[in-house]
């Protein structure tokens, strides 16, 4: 019979896809010596037959679990539901990659009426019992039951108010049974039941509700941000209760090994004595820093420090961990991977190594590439004046500037209409990730540095301040006031999740400074990837930027892009509405040293790194006014009686741009058939980069220009324009009497050119694969429409994994580049092939790029360091060099 039920002890940290995170590091701990309390793990398995068998176990699960309920019951001498001696214990879930606060946790199980009084007589505190007791109520009527927990909350707040005391902490055994009473009875009103009296019964019930918590809608929302897959389904935790809340030598936390927010390595976590673990992560009360347990609980925390340098050391990564003191003994529940910023990702990895735990290319690969987008976040410009209205905790840090918003649901729907919002809250919830993914970052009153708000933001790379307990928040009125100062719904603030600032109004940002750990990180990257990475820069600005960030080129020089500085267009739509050659030819010569002089300037900032200049690509129609505006103007002009020069000219640029309107411009006169029946375009932008290489060879500047005709779909055409185009740069050469290194190829980005790219290779010295309108035309998606329309419903639905435009669609556009370079390179063996899309940027596309052998990918300036980093491990990847270790 399948086995599905794992003691602690039974497996190990590698068998996170069997046992869910949690479960396989609950039976490393064990196995390791550390102090985790007894237990077993379910088996995703078992979740995956649930599901796909109308949600009924599989054969054997019933009796596994009862077999490990036995041996637990044996080494504890406990019963479940012995009235003397109770049995209690934790039902949590536990996927295989790191979900935190998105599925379900059942605490206190096994308690009735009988069972309390036991409890209360064995440990000779009602009080602590009766607090277990409704504990379990209302997490089993929220979880199990479906009983909105703000409903318990309330009747809580009702006993509170009528003692007189404003902790939970502060209602004694009385008080509690009142509580017992209210939430049993509002259980009986939303279910049409009693509060189940057998354990077995709750047991039952919690493990499906676990199972049915990977499907609950916050899970899913999760799963899509961080792409896990729907099929791994979650592990089910049961393991004997020990308990934080058994007074003041107890106590719960969250503790890292280093600080997720920094990476420096230090004791990080914070506590609260008397309580239990859901107290710390809801943000019910605002716990204490780790440090004060030296004060509070001196001999738990000893052994604490020496439970992080044995995780340290055993899993030679950051850990995340959860414990619990009972009457002074540590107990460990659970440890994983902890979620970081990209600086602590950064200081963490070349620290480790510089410790000896881990070598360099194990470093390099403990940095997610996209995770780089956080080192650019922008920080407050401190030199103007800002209205700092309070201070919280820097959760996680950057700056970021919104409208207020009180609602999960608001936050998306504004996010989605294109405005950038903050997110307030008391505390957020795992129901309001929705939200927290569409802000640009989170305020709440309440939690700590590893509450839920602050956990998800630092993972998702979101400025976030939290427990700024000056800020009052009024949820009714969509309001908060920090002493005299209000503000509401709709008002701008800006946080600063580096300081735990919140500024009033909005603020200038500066741009960041890149550390040296940064620096010395994608210099291991750089040793190891043998792929290129350059950037696509119209502006010596956006060079100089590529550049700082590691650039060794530009992929990507649209000289369109030149065409629109408003000085410039007057002379552009001259060019456009000549009628004849000669007079398009001397608006080309105004235009020309325009041209010559934005290549000088992007070539001396390049510093002898190659150039790939793409010649003009879009419809010439988008340089002139839209058609439905100059309609608009003429037929004004027209009832109004206007004539004289002004309507004849308006009429005029009417007549040009109806004669250049296309039903599909997209497929239509661009690129290099715009050259072959306009040659004198292209031929001005080949003598102006020309011109601009030999002026600067001669002033000593090194100069490798590539260009690179776009459009190219039958060989005819790359032939009949390199004939004339080699022909200007010879004769420019010839009159300069200077030699450069000049190329010529094309951009793959039809399908056609990728199935005949061995015809094309016979011209093209070099393949740039575009892969934004390769994919357009592979899909036969208009991206405009498709973004906007159905897109989203398709990845929603499960119809495509991921939008094509995002990440590479390796079985269809990466099968055509796949074909392209293996037929260039048949005819040119030499020839050199990489991308200047948008994916030249996105972490799979990149390694998808090493694997089909391309010279090098182009990307953003900005996106240069994430490239740089995911070609490296593209390597290590394929190598399987990856140093050897525990599994998170």
């Amino acid at each position: 019979m399948k086995k599905y039920v794992y003691y602690f002890g039974e497996g190990d940290a590698s068998m996170k896809t069997l046992l869910g995170g949690k479960g396989a590091n609950l039976s490393e701990m064990s196995t390791i010596g550390l102090p985790v309390p007894a237990g077993f793990t379910i088996s995703t398995e078992a979740c995956i037959h649930y599901y796909e068998n109308n949600q009924s176990w599989p054969e054997g699960l019933e009796d596994q679990v009862q077999k490990s309920l036995d041996r637990l019951e044996k080494e504890t001498g406990k019963s479940f539901g012995d009235p003397n001696n109770p049995l209690l214990v934790s039902v949590r879930s536990g996927a295989p990659a790191s979900m935190p606060g998105m599925m379900d946790t059942i605490l206190n199980l096994g308690l009735n009426d009988e069972a309390v009084e036991g409890l209360a007589k064995l440990t000779e505190d009602k009080r602590f019992a009766y607090d277990c007791y409704r504990r379990f109520i209302q997490m089993f009527g929220d979880v199990v039951m479906g009983v909105k927990r703000e409903l318990f909350e309330e009747l809580l707040d009702e006993v509170k108010a009528e003692g007189e005391v404003k902790l939970d902490t502060d209602l004694d055994a009385e008080a509690l049974q009142k509580v017992i009473d209210k939430y049993k009875a509002l259980y009986k009103k939303e279910t049409g039941e009693d509060f189940p009296q057998d354990p077995r019964d709750q047991m039952e019930r919690s493990i499906n509700a676990v199972f049915n918590s990977w499907n609950n809608k916050r899970a899913i929302t999760y799963r899509k941000l961080h792409k896990i897959p729907e099929t791994w389904g979650t592990a089910v935790n049961i393991q004997l209760m020990v308990f934080g809340n058994m007074g003041s030598d107890s106590g719960t936390g969250v503790g890292f090994t280093r600080n997720p927010s920094t990476g420096v390595k230090e004791f990080y976590g914070e506590y609260l004595v008397n309580a239990q673990g859901e107290d710390v992560v809801a943000g019910i009360r605002n716990p204490k820093p780790i440090k004060d347990m030296a004060q509070d609980l001196p001999a738990a925390f000893e052994d604490l420090k020496k439970v992080y340098d044995i995780l340290d050391e055993h899993y030679k990564d950051m850990q995340d961990f959860e414990f619990t003191i009972e009457k002074g003994k540590l107990y460990m529940l659970q440890t994983r991977t902890g979620k970081r910023t990209s600086a602590a990702s950064i200081k963490i990895a070349v620290d480790m190594e510089k410790e000896g735990l881990i070598d360099k290319k194990t470093a390099v690969t403990r940095v997610e590439p996209k995770q780089l987008d956080q080192l650019l976040h922008p920080q407050i410009d401190r030199s103007q004046e800002i209205q700092v209205l309070a201070k919280g905790l820097p959760a996680s840090p950057g700056a970021a500037s919104g409208k207020v918003t009180f609602d999960a649901d608001e936050a998306e729907a504004m996010g989605n209409a294109g405005e950038k919002v903050i997110l307030v809250r008391p505390e957020t919830t795992p129901d309001d990730i929705h939200g927290v993914n569409a802000a640009q970052g989170i305020l709440t009153s309440r939690g700590g540095m590893t509450s839920h708000a602050a956990v998800v933001a630092r993972g998702m790379g979101k400025p976030c301040v939290a427990g700024c307990e000056a800020v009052k928040i009024d949820l009714r009125k969509k309001e908060f006031a920090v002493k005299d100062v209000v503000v509401k719904e709709g008002d701008f603030i800006t946080i600063d999740g580096g300081v735990g600032e919140v500024i009033l109004g909005q603020v200038k940002t500066i741009p960041p400074l890149l550390s040296d750990d940064f620096k010395l990180l994608l210099s291991w990257a750089d040793e190891v990837r043998t792929m290129g990475v350059r950037t696509n820069a119209d502006t010596p600005a956006d060079s100089q930027k590529a550049l700082e960030f590691g650039a060794e080129g530009i992929g990507l020089c649209r000289t369109e892009h030149m065409f629109m500085a408003p000085d410039r267009v007057p002379a552009v739509q001259k060019m456009i509405l000549a009628q004849e050659v000669e007079d398009r030819k001397a608006a080309l010569d105004k235009l020309e040293p325009m041209q010559k002089a934005d290549f000088k300037d992007i070539f001396r900032v390049m510093q002898g790194k190659p150039v790939t200049v793409r010649l003009i690509d879009p419809p010439l129609h988008e340089f002139l006014p839209s058609l439905e505006e100059l309609l608009v103007e003429v037929t004004t002009m027209q009832v109004k009686g206007v004539e004289g020069p002004e309507r004849e000219e308006k009429e005029n640029l009417l007549k040009t741009v109806r004669n250049l309107h296309e039903a599909n411009p997209m497929l239509g006169l661009r690129g290099c058939r715009l050259g072959i029946l306009y040659p004198e375009i292209v031929e001005m932008q080949v003598r102006a980069i020309m011109e601009a290489a030999c002026e600067l060879t001669k002033e000593g500047v090194k100069v490798i220009p590539d260009i690179m005709i776009p459009l190219v779909g039958h060989k005819n055409e790359i032939k009949i324009l390199k004939e004339k185009l080699e022909e200007v740069a010879r004769q420019v050469e010839k009159d300069m009497g200077i030699e450069v290194p000049y190329s010529f190829g094309t951009m793959i980005e039809i399908p056609r050119a990728a199935l005949v790219a061995d015809q094309i290779a016979e011209f093209a010295e070099f393949f740039s694969f575009g892969t934004n309108d390769l994919t357009q035309m592979t899909f036969g998606y208009s991206r405009d429409d498709a973004e906007g329309k159905f897109l989203f419903f398709y990845e929603e639905n499960g119809i495509l994994e991921e939008s094509p435009f995002q990440v590479i669609d390796e079985d269809g556009v990466g099968e055509l580049m796949k074909i392209g370079v293996e037929k260039g390179r048949s005819v040119r063996p030499d020839l050199k092939c990489g991308i200047c899309g948008e994916h030249g940027g996105e972490e799979k596309s990149v390694k998808f790029c090493y694997k089909v052998g391309l010279n090098y990918v182009s990307c953003s300036p900005f996106r240069v360091p994430l490239a740089r980093l995911a070609a490296a491990q593209a390597v290590i990847e394929e190598e399987g060099t990856v140093q050897a270790s525990s599994t998170a």
